[in-house]
């Protein structure tokens, strides 16, 4: 399936409630939420003007785009944005000719003939050049825009907004991230298929996890299993995957090898096409302690209290209240913890809007996939977690995650 994520439906509700006549997105992550193609390699420099999407408010205008040329490919094989201008950036291509090869080889290069140099980078004023033609085709030209200025440099929102001087630009990245807090069925699937392939690296991992085993190999086996396992079912679209995988009493991931009585904490997840899993489980080498005991009890009592209360309507805040209240009633009455988890969808980090948190303003609403974990670190005795992604439905709460919950002794 191709094509764009963006509900435009959503997007005009919420940009009306605003009182925003058109988003201006500059976030790669958001570009190919709103195209549904990848601007590409150009927008790694993590500055406005690599690639540009516009989504105005009325759904019934059609959307339209700046793209990189060297994303002419991606955008053909995933977009149904039709109106996209393509500039060019610092990477040279051509095509050689069919026919003859008799000829020079300079003669059978489609741009044999020359044409404008390329920039060191890319070219952000002729973007925003041709976001203002963008604008003035569609009656916008004085509009109010939403424009993502949590992303947006300084320096380059003057350009903007000097190139836009009859707009009015205001912060359009609460809109942006409550669009995309709900998840389309395509973005549902990645997550659950990503969800899949770490639990299987999971399973393998357990019984690797042996005295004498070093951090570091164990953390080499997951990445590899997730890899392996992606290869087998067929997918060409895993970004990356990431662990973070501690050992023994020092919870921040030093390298030393497994002893019997370690803690051995997993929190990992496989990322397709941006969008990363994010799953947890902890486990001791050999007999638990009673203070381990005792943590991962009140960790675990925790998280099941949050996941019966998530459902449709449900304040985050509320959710964090009676987590961490339930955590100092078992046993840990000094527990401090800033969030019980995060949004999850395609980002640079596996941690996204909103966050069950005691100043979330957020309520949850189906269709929002969150990472539930209840997290402690303790220099000494090890670190320990229990986090599932769940999925937000109209019932209530259903998790995408079935490995075992015990505090496994290996």
């Amino acid at each position: 399936m191709t094509g764009a994520f963006l509900n435009r439906a959503r997007a005009q509700a919420l940009m009306q409630a605003a009182g925003i006549d058109a988003l201006v997105l500059l976030q790669p992550e958001n570009i190919q939420y709103a195209t549904g193609a990848a601007p590409g390699v150009a927008t790694l420099f993590r500055r406005a003007g690599a690639a540009i999407a516009l989504v105005p408010a009325d759904a019934s205008v059609p959307a339209a785009a700046v793209m990189p040329d060297l994303a002419k490919g991606a955008v053909a094989a995933g977009s149904d944005v039709a109106d996209i201008t393509f500039l060019p950036i610092w990477v040279g291509t051509t095509t050689l000719e069919d026919g003859p090869s008799n000829r020079p080889l300079a003669d059978r290069l489609t741009d044999r003939h020359g044409g404008p140099e390329r920039p060191a980078t890319f070219d952000r004023d002729a973007a925003y050049r041709v976001l203002a033609d963008q604008l003035r085709a569609r009656g916008l030209e004085s509009a109010r825009l939403g424009v993502e200025q949590d992303f947006l440099p300084v320096s380059d929102a003057a350009a903007l907004a000097a190139a836009l001087p009859k707009a009015t630009i205001v912060d359009g990245s609460a809109i942006v991230n409550r669009l995309r807090v709900i998840k389309s069925p395509r973005e549902i699937a990645l997550l659950r298929e990503a969800c899949s392939l770490s639990e299987h690296a999971f399973r393998l991992l357990v019984p690797e996890i042996k005295v004498g085993v070093p951090r570091d190999v164990l953390g080499e086996f997951f990445l590899q299993a997730v890899r392996t396992e992606a290869r087998v079912r067929g997918h060409r679209n895993l970004t990356s995957v990431w662990e973070y995988i501690s050992v023994g009493a020092n919870p921040w991931g030093s390298s030393k090898p497994v002893e019997s009585g370690d803690v051995v904490k997993a929190d990992c997840g496989a990322v397709l096409s941006g969008y990363s899993s994010d799953s947890a489980r902890t486990y001791v080498v050999g007999r638990a302690t009673e203070d381990m005991r005792t943590v991962y009890h009140a960790l675990k009592s925790a998280w099941d209290l949050g996941y019966r209360m998530l459902g449709p309507g449900v304040r985050l805040a509320d959710v964090h209240s009676a987590m961490i209240q339930c955590v100092r009633a078992n046993g840990l009455p000094n527990y401090r913890r800033g969030h019980f988890g995060h949004g999850l969808g395609q980002s640079v980090f596996s941690e996204e809007w909103p966050f069950i948190a005691a100043d979330s303003d957020a309520v949850a609403e189906p269709g929002m996939v969150l990472a539930l974990e209840t997290p402690f670190y303790i220099d000494g005795l090890g670190g320990f977690i229990v986090e599932d992604q769940v999925l937000i439905t109209d019932q209530g709460a259903e998790t995408m995650n079935s490995l075992p919950y015990e505090f496994l002794e290996l």
